[in-house]
């Protein structure tokens, strides 16, 4: 077995040995593709275990991510880099003529993640995810064949939005074991709403009015890049759709919160089912 060979085989396992909302290397997408989709995962996996996981300085996380950027300007030079991820991330890269840029981009967001836990406003949001989670779609699309200016345009709105939904599920987790807030500081003056609110998950009126907001932000974004799983054909097109659909039901189940904003939603098998019909009908989502 050559070294190339062992080093997908390696992504592979990581990508396998992972849960994650989004579907790595999912069935529905075309065979050629997973390998690759399981080497971009295992270098954002491992770039965000050293962000988040262990017990790890700021200075020491900071300088594994350093490394990382170091071995993409190797890529970039065409040097060879003794690490089997990066083996395979290299042959993913010339062979699918993808931006080195995108990857610098991760990066970018896991060193934020190491310092930042306030954002002054939802512009400081949306930058947060400009880097943490557009960069993904946009290698999709990329590894697609489809990166034309709209597509990206379209999926940086989607991924926005499906990070979003991912901070609304996960307010108290991303306080008491990170000690971020991914909600706008002014926003939250605004409503009344307090660090106490989310330290104490206090939902009362003031919280529910913020979230409810919040809610409009994400709906606004997912309604806006909905348009791109109907363009796209195949099995990336319903893929993206499942994604769409799925990211929707949570959403519509955060806005029906019954009073507790922080309680996380739970998708049913009704709920899957629902995703898929409304996905193979290209069923639009609503603002």
């Amino acid at each position: 077995m050559s070294h190339l060979e062992q080093a997908y085989q390696h992504c592979q396992s990581v990508a396998a040995g992972h849960y994650e909302n989004f579907p790595v290397a999912s069935r529905l997408l075309p065979k050629r593709l997973r390998r690759p989709i399981s080497v971009i995962y295992t270098f954002a996996r491992t770039a965000d275990d050293f962000a988040d996981e262990g017990n790890l300085s700021k200075s020491q996380r900071h300088q594994k991510l350093d490394d990382y950027s170091d071995k993409l300007a190797a890529i970039a030079h065409a040097e060879a880099v003794d690490d089997p991820l990066f083996l395979a991330l290299a042959d993913v890269i010339q062979q699918h003529a993808l931006p080195l840029s995108l990857f610098h981009d991760l990066l970018t967001a896991f060193k934020m993640d190491v310092d930042k836990t306030r954002f002054a406003d939802f512009a400081e949001i949306l930058n947060y995810c400009h880097y943490s989670a557009n960069p993904v779609g946009r290698l999709l699309l990329y590894l697609h064949g489809v990166a034309t200016p709209k597509n990206l345009s379209q999926s940086d709105a989607i991924c926005s939005a499906l990070q979003l939904i991912n901070f609304y599920q996960d307010l108290t987790q991303d306080y008491h074991e990170h000690g971020r807030i991914y909600l706008p500081q002014d926003e939250m003056r605004q409503f009344g709403v307090t660090e106490d609110h989310i330290e104490q998950a206090r939902s009362d009126r003031a919280m529910q009015e913020l979230m409810n907001f919040q809610f409009q932000h994400a709906a606004t974004l997912l309604h806006r890049g909905c348009p791109l799983g109907n363009a796209l054909k195949g099995r990336f097109g319903f893929e993206l759709r499942m994604i769409i659909q799925g990211g929707n039901c949570v959403l519509n189940r955060l806005k029906k919160h019954e009073g507790n904003v922080f309680q996380r939603p739970r998708l049913t098998r009704r709920d899957a089912v629902q995703i898929a019909v409304r996905a193979l009908l290209r069923v639009s989502v609503l603002k």
